[in-house]
């Protein structure tokens, strides 16, 4: 049972070396961002509107998120037509949100809510951050089943394509992460590591966030776009969706080594992250569709014969 974290482990040293030694060095400065972009005034008095960078990270991802889909469903042998596209956006968005928070909700936070001194309206408070990655992943899911069912298309065939799409809102996400100084990595002597203004132990730390960037944004998008424009994984249905399981699971789950676990979580008993756990089906579900989806090509082709 072991095999797995301690693989993982080794994947991740170079990363992950020296945690925190007394002398530590911090040689990179952590910028010092506003988390608000700026703030629209009102008429009313002592009443403002806030532009916060994570609320533009959302905005950001599905607006080139739109952009980027549409390039894709130019391409012959789409499943999906520009007003299937243009529909399935707003969709997706209501997945997103809907399910992220939820999860967010029941996974990691529910004390916040449901506790003693928690109240159950701060789960609408969405623009305070407090979303889960896997929710919102679920709920993007049940949104296109639901979505492809009503208009008799091929569902899997349409979650290939948002596959692709998807880590441009997670680079921009977790970019938002870091300008906000949460979700910050464990101690550390690494010379990019950082101090984090909101650290109460004020260590340097890991900009987990970057890492989490790179691999799930810049590196993911660039597999699916090379799998997509280069290859015929666009035409097994499943194959783009089950590359993006495989590749956001692993990522996350290796990053999860030097991310610092959530404070009302910590880590589980089974030796894992709450992070960690929720990738187990994510990878196992990656690598069963990549396994299948040459299959149902085929079986698809002998049915358009």
């Amino acid at each position: 049972m072991t095999v797995l974290p301690d693989l993982m482990t080794a994947l991740i040293a170079p990363l992950s070396r020296g945690a925190l030694l007394p002398g530590a060095s911090v040689l990179i400065d952590y910028p010092q961002i506003d988390p608000v972009w700026f703030t629209i005034p009102t008429p009313f008095e002592g009443f403002s509107i806030p532009i916060r960078w994570y609320s533009l990270a959302y905005i950001g991802g599905i607006v080139l998120g739109w952009w980027y889909i549409l390039r894709l469903v130019a391409q012959p042998g789409s499943p999906l037509a520009r007003r299937h596209a243009d529909d399935l956006v707003t969709w997706v968005t209501l997945g997103i949100i809907i399910g992220g928070r939820l999860a967010y909700v029941i996974f990691y936070d529910g004390g916040e809510f449901f506790g003693p001194q928690g109240s159950l309206a701060n789960v609408f408070r969405v623009w305070e951050g407090g979303m889960s990655f896997h929710g919102g992943a679920a709920g993007v899911a049940i949104a296109i089943i639901a979505y492809g069912l009503s208009q008799k298309l091929d569902w899997l065939r349409m979650a290939d394509y948002v596959a692709c799409v998807v880590p441009i809102g997670l680079f921009l996400g977790r970019c938002a992460n870091f300008i906000n100084g949460e979700l910050w990595g464990r101690p550390t002597d690494v010379p990019w590591a950082m101090i984090f203004p909101s650290d109460p132990m004020g260590v340097p730390r890991h900009p987990s966030q970057l890492y989490e960037a790179a691999l799930e944004g810049l590196v993911l998008f660039a597999i699916l776009a090379y799998m997509f424009w280069r290859t015929r994984a666009r035409l097994m249905p499943g194959m783009l969706t089950g590359a993006f399981l495989l590749g956001y699971g692993l990522f996350r789950f290796a990053v999860e080594f030097v991310r610092t676990p959530d404070a009302q979580l910590g880590t589980l008993d089974w030796g894992l992250t709450m992070g960690q756990t929720l990738c187990l089906p994510m990878i196992a579900g990656g690598l069963y569709l990549i396994a299948t989806a040459p299959g149902r090509h085929a079986r698809r082709d002998i049915a358009a014969a």
